[in-house]
């Protein structure tokens, strides 16, 4: 395995190419449980025919644990915006239908959204009367089953060279209410900074899916404390921010 094409460096990871293979590395205190779960994740979704890297092996480099996956030559969406902000809405509308492509399928074997929030939000830190309002408003949402990817922005879209869009990074797939996982990307435009981006996905989502956007903000609070947990002190401060939205009745 050759490891010294470097392509993205997360926390806790280092991404790197080999040929026709992408080998995602773990740093050496990175949780053995986390690396098999998302390559579960990803084996799992692979399962429902949606377009994603195949998961190759589970493998060790250098005493690390390692996935690998086939590598999707190409650009990914966020790329693709910057170069050519005359095209944002045009790429917006693909990455919405993309989302929802993925809310239209089942997993039964994923984790449970609702059980990962319950967790997180016990885990945030917020005082009690608040962490008891956010458990009392997520038990009262509508319990669904779909596929929702949990990180799903645009660095998260490869567009190949034939120009057929694949998705990538499964880690955080659960199976619950796809407006939670909308809440999720909304946020995530607002932390880049990007505002505008925010509200026009949001409308376009709610658009193309017959959503209320009512129903979709009652989830931000509850998103926002379950992701406050991970993450920078900036970050955190901004998460958190949101979570005071909850309205106390």
């Amino acid at each position: 395995m050759k490891l010294d094409r470097v392509i993205a460096v997360r926390t806790g990871k280092t991404v790197y190419r080999d040929g026709d293979k992408t080998i995602k590395v773990f740093d050496e205190d990175y949780k053995k449980s986390d690396v098999l779960n998302e390559a579960l994740n990803q084996a799992r979704v692979e399962e429902t025919g949606l377009n994603i890297p195949k998961v190759i092996e589970v493998t060790k480099v250098d005493g690390k644990w390692a996935i690998v996956t086939e590598y999707i030559k190409g650009k990914t969406l966020a790329q693709l915006m910057e170069e050519n902000p005359d095209k944002f809405d045009e790429y917006l509308k693909l990455f919405v239908d993309l989302q929802i492509s993925v809310h239209e399928k089942k997993c039964p074997l994923l984790n449970k959204l609702k059980d990962k929030m319950n967790r997180k939000i016990t885990e945030a830190d917020l005082d009690a009367t608040t962490r008891y309002e956010l458990h009392t408003r997520l038990e009262g949402m509508p319990k669904h089953n779909k596929v929702c990817h949990g990180d799903f922005n645009p660095s998260n879209i490869i567009i190949n060279e034939e120009g057929v869009p694949y998705i990538i990074d499964w880690s955080h797939a659960t199976q619950g209410n796809a407006s939670a996982d909308v809440a999720r990307t909304y946020l995530l435009f607002w932390l880049k900074g990007d505002i505008e981006g925010a509200k026009k996905y949001l409308d376009l989502f709610c658009k193309k899916s017959d959503t209320a956007k009512q129903y979709i903000q009652k989830w931000l609070p509850i998103v926002a404390a379950s992701q406050s947990v991970k993450g920078n002190e900036k970050e955190r401060e901004f998460l958190l921010s949101w979570v005071n939205v909850v309205d106390y009745e």
